[in-house]
């Protein structure tokens, strides 16, 4: 059983055909889907291709961001868990030569292990 299968389970995972629902039109010609994480408003997307963070704004979330990153231009990531006080987990991403990272916070909906599991399987 592949690691998208084992994590399809867990609470923040966005099934497939949600994926297809909301974002179909994102995909290029042989680009699938594999897995969504949902992150408050927001989502990770993993295709088969490329990470796609869809950004929500604003008040009502109508305005949305769609950045799409390819998987050989991710050069390291890192994830800070949640604590007791700090409730949020955070996952960093560098990308090319940019020397600020994105940064992402993940309420504990999301496991960010399931995440970097992810990642490192797609960036590795």
């Amino acid at each position: 059983m592949g690691i998208v299968a084992k994590l399809l389970g867990n609470a923040g995972v966005v099934q497939t055909d949600k994926l297809i629902d909301n974002y179909a039109q994102l995909l290029a010609d042989g680009e699938n889907f594999e897995i969504g994480f949902v992150v408050i408003r927001d989502t990770f997307v993993f295709t088969n291709k490329r990470l796609i963070l869809v950004d929500k704004q604003g008040i009502t979330g109508r305005k949305t961001e769609y950045l799409s990153i390819p998987y050989s231009k991710i050069t390291k990531f890192s994830i800070e868990t949640a604590g007791h006080f700090d409730l949020d987990a955070e996952l960093k991403l560098w990308v090319g030569s940019e020397l600020e990272p994105i940064k992402k916070k993940f309420s504990k909906k999301v496991n960010i292990y399931d995440l970097q599991k992810v990642l490192a399987e797609k960036v590795l």
